[in-house]
């Protein structure tokens, strides 16, 4: 005999109490069609992750009770399907929230789990919002004594050993595990190591989408008690997966879908951040500078994978210091993606700002302050489209620019939605290079010119600029920021590696003296273990200098 179990790898909106019960039903529904004797939704489902200080509104608790009510009335219908549904619950009459799993079945509630070990580091707070529960959840499923388990608890070795004492003969692990590069492979680890620990075979179901920062990467699966994956869902993709076990042998089954590579997942990750960004949140299209580079340049091939053509509009601003080239390879990428791509010169507004300022300026030299302006101007006239065509915004300024503050405050910087504010500019040359080579929504473009990618980088600010002027070489720059700013290896460490000491010197300065412009910056997608965002926490005023 075998069970089905179906996993609802769906994309929730964290807050949508009413649609995400909806989505739950109809993929109950679909599920029992199937002939599914289980519906496994991933952690906090019907609340969406992350709902934040949401779930301190007792409000909101309520409207979660009730949305949680219409799912298990819901279930009359399916007398023979069980859900498992992630939620937020509370103790009525105290402040105690959890984050738990109820097991539906036939318009009752048979048992809810409380999730034991709460994540606090990175980009999780679960202990601001949430107390520890202390008793595992074992439920019958066809003959088969079933445990639960909710994300962390898997990290963990005693949830998982509690569950197996108290009768447990496979477990089910409810999640929402944001995405970074190479974090589906360190969860399928975790899980196997976990498999084998037990000696239980489990199930591992997860979300899929975009919620602010956080994106959700899908890839729900399944391991044997040797811990061998067994079923892979698509990731970057909603999918209702399934999980055939064995009553007899207590095996598990699946179809197994492969992981792309590196930049096959973080292109989708980004495409996917995007689409549910402007989905989510009811803009009806977005607007970038467009100005030749590389950074902003591959913002736009972004932007028409995931809202297509007619969504995405450019602006061309050139100043007196944007060379021809630039001009040219900016309408040739509008016209190879078929967006609205339109010029305005600011010359003459650079030249009236000079002009007011040129009394409380007399005697000084030209500096920055010049190169500031340029970049205000694009960004007040960016904003002022925004305004009156109600598009959003999208900054083109990538992680080795916010990291060393080569990037201006009201001016590049400002906007709604910066999608490459955690790639590295190496990342940024080898991304472009990916997405000319490939072409994952079969659009049939290599939508980005050569020589955008081939020219030396330059904010063209000053006459000849060149980054390198300022910064060091991208490569040597941007090991540096991954040493120091994702790895927290101290600057001796990364001296000792082999870069040169006034180089790390400089950098660790620089990240230093500019946390005050990145918490002014606009939200973006986090691509790596950690981010300038939730997992990067600095002071302003800070004296540490190592």
């Amino acid at each position: 005999m075998t069970i089905s179990i179906c996993i609802a790898q769906l994309n929730y909106v964290a807050g949508d109490l009413g649609g995400n019960a909806q989505k739950i039903i109809e993929a109950a529904g679909q599920a029992a069609s199937q002939g599914a004797q289980l519906l496994v939704t991933p952690e906090l489902a019907l609340c969406g992750y992350a709902a934040e200080d949401l779930l301190l509104r007792e409000s909101f608790q309520a409207e979660n009770d009730l949305a949680l009510q219409r799912i298990v009335q819901a279930s009359q219908a399916w007398p023979d399907l069980s859900l498992l549904v992630g939620h937020t619950s509370a103790v009525a009459g105290s402040r105690l929230r959890y984050n738990s799993a109820s097991w539906v079945c036939g318009g009752r509630v048979l048992g809810t789990y409380h999730k034991q070990a709460l994540p606090n580091y990175g980009v999780f707070d679960e202990l601001r919002y949430f107390t520890p529960g202390q008793t595992p959840l074992v439920v019958a499923l066809g003959g088969v004594q079933v445990g639960v388990l909710i994300c962390e608890d898997a990290w963990q070795t005693a949830p998982a050993q509690a569950a197996k004492a108290a009768g447990a003969q496979m477990l089910l692990v409810l999640n929402a595990s944001p995405f970074h590069l190479n974090k589906q492979a360190q969860r399928e680890i975790v899980l196997a190591r976990c498999a084998q620990q037990t000696g239980l075979s489990m199930v591992y179901a997860h979300m899929v989408g975009g919620q602010d920062e956080l994106v959700f990467d899908g890839g729900s699966f399944a391991v044997s008690a040797r811990g061998e994956v067994v079923m892979r869902a698509p990731v970057f993709a909603q999918s209702l997966a399934v999980v055939e076990v064995d009553t007899h042998t207590l095996t598990l089954s699946g179809t197994v879908q492969e992981v792309p590579d590196d930049n096959a997942c973080l292109w989708q990750a980004l495409v996917l951040a995007v689409r549910d960004y402007i989905g989510k949140t009811g803009f009806p299209g977005v607007l970038l500078g467009l100005s030749g580079g590389i950074d902003s340049a591959l913002v736009l091939a972004i932007a028409v994978d995931a809202l297509g053509k007619d969504k995405v509009r450019t602006l061309m601003m050139p100043s007196p210091y944007t060379a021809d080239i630039s001009w040219k390879d900016a309408q040739e990428m509008a016209d190879r993606v078929g967006v609205r791509h339109e010029v305005i010169d600011i010359a003459p507004q650079f030249e009236a700002f000079k002009a007011a300022l040129a009394p409380q300026f007399a005697g000084l030299a030209e500096d920055t302050t010049e190169e500031n302006l340029q970049a205000r101007i694009r960004g007040t006239l960016l904003m002022a489209m925004s305004n009156k065509l109600g598009a959003l915004v999208l900054t083109t300024g990538n992680k080795s620019e916010l990291a060393t503050g080569y990037c201006t405050l009201y001016g590049d910087m400002a906007g709604g939605f910066a999608v490459i504010k955690d790639l590295l500019k190496t990342r940024v040359f080898e991304l472009a290079h990916w997405r000319n080579a490939n072409d994952p929504f079969g659009t049939g473009l290599a939508p980005i010119p050569e020589r955008i990618i081939t020219r030396p980088p330059s904010a063209e600010l000053r006459p000849d600029q060149k980054d390198e002027d300022s910064l060091p070489p991208y490569p040597v720059l941007d090991d540096i920021v991954r040493r120091y700013m994702e790895n927290d290896e101290p600057i001796e460490a990364i001296v000792a590696a082999g870069h040169d000491p006034e180089n790390v010197e400089r950098v660790a300065r620089l990240i230093r003296i500019n946390e005050y412009k990145r918490r002014q910056a606009p939200v973006g997608p986090r691509l790596s273990r950690r981010s300038f965002g939730k997992d990067w926490r600095c002071p302003i005023t800070n004296g540490f200098r190592r």
